[in-house]
């Protein structure tokens, strides 16, 4: 990179609300976050979305066309090649950008990364991680996987408690974050196979705090740091907590007082409500982080909107700024090291024999 400044590429074609919103998000990622962002998407598109003005010192990478959420991924990029995911994938990749971020089709997003990103060396499964809310404020948990892998081996949710600990620590600022499995129960013999075996691993493993199982009322209390769980539980329970949230938010709006009462009391309450508007609002949070490929990649909701694409970036740029990627290449890297080093010992003391 030419630039100390953070650069991060925008998928501006995707999502429902593309290009719009993208755009509004990331002229004001540009302006509050201080990061240089690249625009990638049909020029004529992205231009009169706008005020020419906003967009002075942006740069537009061209891209012609998305991948269509009806669309079978895989199939989709390599027909497509210069669709707007595939273009910011490939900034990455070739050093133009230090991340990037979509609220395009996930599926895509995540063939994307693999094809052009590819898996850092020791990691199976990528992972989708997504911050929520819990009753302590300014203290949110690490979900993965939220959506990347529908069906888990051990191992996988092994490698997902490995690198959402090391995000929880030099992201979040989480000293030993505890880490959870998500299960049916307290104790270490409930759930499936794979889970009482996840189980007993963690609990062996001193490089991560396992500290049990967590249930379903444990994901907001903020007992735990990091959850980790399959693709296809994740992804319920994010929609889930998106509902909630939502659903909160509207009793708020049609419980509060009507008329010149409601007026007053909303007057004076401001400052709480936009305070639990963003502990609760998924949209606070921006995406989730694909951890596990060699690059930063953060996928967003497809109903987002400048809101949410701007905290994606903030997300992104976050990723950078502790190196997150460098981070669990290092830790995989010394278990590589590690593994190797006991072979070696383990041959050399059968020769001996």
């Amino acid at each position: 990179m030419s630039s100390t400044q953070v650069r991060i590429a925008v998928d501006a074609m995707g999502g429902d609300y593309a290009p719009t919103e993208a755009v509004a998000g990331a002229i004001r990622a540009k302006a509050e976050l201080g990061v240089e962002v690249l625009l990638v998407g049909d020029p004529e598109k992205i231009r009169t979305s706008t005020q020419p003005k906003l967009l002075r010192d942006i740069e537009i990478v061209p891209a012609e066309g998305t991948v269509e959420m009806d669309e079978e991924p895989l199939k989709a990029l390599k027909r497509k090649p210069d669709a707007s995911i595939n273009v910011a994938m490939n900034l990455v990749k070739k050093g133009r950008a230090d991340g990037m971020m979509s609220a395009g089709h996930s599926g895509a997003a995540m063939a994307a990364a693999l094809l052009r990103l590819g898996r850092i060396k020791g990691i199976d499964r990528p992972a989708i991680g997504a911050l929520f809310p819990t009753v302590i404020a300014n203290k949110p948990v690490l979900i993965l996987d939220v959506g990347a892998n529908v069906d888990c081996r051990p191992k996988y949710l092994e490698q997902f408690a490995a690198m959402g600990s090391l995000y929880s620590q030099h992201v979040l600022g989480n000293d030993r974050p505890r880490v959870g499995l998500l299960n049916i129960g307290e104790e270490k013999s409930k759930g499936n196979e794979v889970a009482i075996q996840v189980h007993k691993t963690l609990a062996e493993q001193s490089t991560i705090n396992f500290v049990g199982n967590a249930e379903g009322r444990d994901v907001l209390s903020g007992d735990f740091e990091v959850i980790v769980c399959d693709g296809f539980t994740g992804n319920i329970l994010l929609k889930f907590a998106e509902a909630v949230g939502e659903s909160v938010l509207q009793i708020l709006r049609e419980e509060l007082p009507q008329g010149v009462a409601g007026k007053v009391g909303c007057a004076l309450l401001k400052g709480n409500l936009q305070r639990i508007k963003q502990r609760i609002d998924q949209a606070e949070h921006g995406g989730g982080l694909l951890l596990g490929v060699a690059g930063v990649a953060v996928i967003s909701h497809g109903s987002s909107k400048s809101d949410a694409i701007f905290n994606a970036i903030r997300l992104a740029k976050d990723a950078v700024d502790k190196q997150v990627v460098d981070r669990i290449k290092g830790q995989y890297q010394k278990v590589a090291a590690t593994a190797t080093a006991t072979v070696t010992v383990t041959a050399t003391a059968t020769k001996g024999e």
